[in-house]
């Protein structure tokens, strides 16, 4: 059994490290060499590989080979570039963070979350839309958006990591008019 484990603790090191990798290069458009990548999985990982042993700074060059080797990774001129599948890769591993738990019961309230991000914020802007779909929230209008069950940590996630906490504005509320519809969608019925 403890073979198991052991091995367990090796891949989620190994998948921790290269999802800092692609944090990395996959937020930032593109990181200078090896020594930028240290530097900056050691701010993510809480590390300091520039001060340990030269094992620990292969493994780290290591990953970053296997993300190459699997397409998510380019390394031209100096740099490394996310490929499209990398910028994929990051941004499901982004959504994963999005996740709202289903309580058994519906306490018959729903969530509202109205927001009016500026145009030059248009980026932030698509993003919520994107994290609000994925999470299974249903649009009302193209900044209205609802959903029946407890999300305020979600939503208070979401406006920290983008920068949007005043543009953005959560509500519980008791009904809404024709509501049918949306208990539909939501198998409330």
């Amino acid at each position: 059994m403890k073979k198991l484990e052991e091995r367990a603790r090796k891949n989620i090191r190994k998948t921790k490290i290269q999802e800092a990798i692609l944090l990395v290069i996959a937020s930032g458009g593109r990181v200078a060499g090896d020594l930028l990548v240290k530097q900056a999985i050691d701010s993510v990982l809480g590390t300091d590989l520039s001060t340990t042993s030269s094992r620990r700074k292969e493994i780290v060059k290591s990953a970053a080979n296997r993300l190459t080797k699997k397409g998510l990774l380019n390394f031209e001129n100096g740099f490394y570039f996310a490929t499209p599948s990398g910028k994929k890769l990051f941004n499901d591993w982004q959504m994963s963070n999005y996740k709202i738990k289903q309580p058994k019961k519906w306490d018959k309230k729903w969530r509202v979350i109205i927001f009016d991000i500026p145009e030059k914020k248009k980026r932030e802007r698509d993003q919520v839309r994107e994290i609000l779909s994925a999470a299974g929230f249903l649009r009302l209008q193209n900044s209205v958006w609802v959903y029946p069950y407890d999300c305020e940590d979600v939503i208070g996630l979401m406006k920290t990591e983008l920068g949007i906490g005043k543009y953005l504005l959560y509500m519980i509320v008791d009904q809404i008019e024709n509501d049918r519809f949306l208990r539909m969608d939501f198998n409330l019925i």
